[in-house]
Parts: structure tokens; C-alpha cells; sequence
């Protein structure tokens, strides 16, 4: 070791090759998930698959919701899948469509699964630009119950109306 290797073979450069392997083993990973020739896929296993859905629960949810869509039909989880087919998928509410490209069975990692469809989906819509309420100042302290009114009115969770002013509680007996 006193002409400069590391003790595991490795020089520190070898990051370029590292990724080009890690691409490689994910490709490896998609085609050993992919069904054998002639074989099909269920729709709710292909939109977990390829991470459009959470959990392949959800998938078969929105199918039998009737969220999923193949080539406009509605359908069922176990409608048989092609490569070709145009698939839309409605998240509340946002709409996914997408064209099946490759199929595969088992979930990868969303590099590999972004290359699996053809994203056809409209960009979401712009974000509002509204200012949080409820943020504070740094350093200045709890909030003072008047403070903490303000923000439960700024948020919409007071009550029937603030009370301004002094005077008796509604509740308060007389004296």
C-alpha cells in the first residue's frame, strides 16, 4: 500500500464508471421484471410498476373507481396491458396520460420507470402565489392570545366572530 492504491483496487476517479454501471443494472433490473414473450400485464400492477400510484392497492382502487382509463375505456385491475396503449390515470385533481412503452411487472426505480412510458400528460397547473399565514418572525417569541386569534382568523378556523373590545364574556354572570 506505500505506492499510493487504495486497499480495495479502486482508484478515487472511478465515479464515471460506477454510474455508467448503475445504469446498466438498471436497465438489467427492467428487463428481469419485464413478462416473457407474448405475455401481458395487469393495469393496476403497471401504473404501481412504473410509480404512477403509491401501492398497487391504489391501482386497482382507481381502476375499479373507474380513474383508469386504456385507449378511453374504463377498466378493470386485471385488464391486459400492450405496449402502445395510451393510459389515463386521474388524481384528483390532475390527469396522467400516458403511452405504455415497456411493460414490467415488478417495481424499479423511477429512473428505469420514467423510461418504461411516454408521458403525453398536460403540465399542471401554475401554484398560487399566496403568502403562508401563520409565519412568524424568528426570535420573537409565543404568540400572545390576541396573536393566536389572529392566526386562527387568518386561517379560518375562529370561531362565529371576534370579540373586540372590553366587556363581560357572553357567559359571564353579573355583578
Amino acid at each position: 500500500m506505500a505506492s499510493g492504491t487504495q486497499g480495495n483496487g479502486t482508484d478515487s476517479a472511478g465515479g464515471a464508471g460506477e454510474r455508467e454501471a448503475g445504469s446498466a443494472e438498471a436497465v438489467a433490473a427492467a428487463k428481469a421484471a419485464a413478462p416473457a414473450n407474448g405475455e401481458t400485464v395487469r393495469a393496476d400492477s403497471w401504473i404501481w410498476s412504473v410509480r404512477l400510484v403509491k401501492t398497487r392497492s391504489m391501482g386497482a382502487t382507481a381502476c375499479r373507481g373507474g380513474h383508469v382509463r386504456v385507449n378511453g375505456e374504463r377498466v378493470k385491475p386485471a385488464h391486459a396491458l400492450r405496449v402502445g396503449d395510451e393510459v389515463r390515470l386521474r388524481q384528483g385533481s390532475r390527469e396522467r396520460v400516458v403511452v405504455v412503452k415497456r411493460l414490467i411487472r415488478k417495481r424499479v426505480g423511477a429512473p428505469v420507470a420514467a423510461e418504461c412510458y411516454i408521458d403525453n400528460s398536460p403540465p399542471p397547473p401554475p401554484r398560487e402565489a399566496v403568502a403562508p399565514a401563520g409565519i412568524r418572525d424568528r426570535g420573537t417569541g409565543r404568540p400572545t392570545k390576541r396573536d393566536r386569534r389572529e392566526l386562527e382568523r387568518l386561517r379560518g378556523l375562529a370561531g362565529p366572530g371576534p370579540t373586540t373590545g372590553p366587556g363581560p364574556s357572553p357567559g359571564a354572570a353579573p355583578r
